[in-house]
């Protein structure tokens, strides 16, 4: 195999790619965010310099269902996700995240950095009334959230903007000997948003401690409300907008 080649290659293993190439297309991609207060010493450990909690106290809880998506499959994840500032400038950091796929874990952590653990996130339907995500992890239910069903419209064009806002993740590679190689906050935006359905409505959510899926380490103070929103949209490449190795 020649080096031009390899270089060229889309993805590990060389004989059959785990992934597609990005940009990576989303089809009918369905949140149920819950928007909850939690502990600011806590939030600010979770938070990695310069980027900034933004003030709120809030944290965000998701589940993610994406049946059709272009290079990665069919499949849902979990995690959190806290609002926050970098340089002055809104952002969101991603800083866990449970799914069921490998191709998505494999190109989540290799191309942008997300924190991308194996686990067995769900989000359905209960009984016809109530949205209820849950997530399992080594066979324990370590979180579930509950929201009425399309119980009150969003404004679509705010949805979109808000699933616009500048998404950073904590990228960390280490290099064959076990020393960094790759230390970097990496941003993205999602592009060609189109958001099909937007609702919001009272929610709960209980988190369960797990030392492996410490989703329950931002303990939830009070739900302040959920989101359920059904979108197509493109992930692109990211960016780097910090690298920690060059300070």
């Amino acid at each position: 195999m020649k080096s031009e080649t390899i270089i060229s290659l889309q993805s590990m293993p060389a004989a059959s790619a785990s992934y597609g190439r990005p940009p990576c297309r989303f089809l009918n991609r369905e949140y149920f965010t819950v928007s909850y207060e939690s502990d600011p010493d806590l939030i600010k450990e979770a938070v990695p310099e310069p980027l900034e909690p933004d003030g709120s106290n809030l944290v965000l809880y998701e589940w993610i269902r994406m049946p059709d998506s272009s290079g990665l499959g069919s499949y849902e994840e979990s995690g959190i996700v806290i609002p926050c500032t970098f340089h002055g400038e809104a952002c969101n950091f991603t800083a866990q995240m449970y799914l069921n796929n490998g191709p998505a874990i494999l190109a989540g952590r290799e191309i942008w950095g997300f924190p991308k653990k194996w686990g067995q996130p769900h989000l359905r339907i209960e009984d016809t009334e109530t949205l209820t995500g849950t997530l399992i992890y080594n066979n324990i239910l370590v979180a579930m959230g509950t929201m009425p069903f399309k119980y009150n419209m969003l404004d679509k064009k705010a949805a979109a903007q808000n699933l616009g806002k500048m998404q950073v993740n904590l990228k960390l590679i280490p290099d064959a000997d076990g020393s960094p190689k790759i230390a970097q906050l990496v941003a993205y935006n999602l592009e060609d948003i189109l958001v099909k359905e937007a609702w919001s409505g009272s929610a709960r959510l209980h988190l369960v401690p797990h030392v492996n899926a410490p989703v329950a380490d931002l303990p939830v103070r009070a739900c302040m409300g959920g989101t359920h929103i059904i979108s197509d949209l493109t992930l692109p490449y990211g960016r780097v907008i910090h690298d920690y190795l060059s300070e």
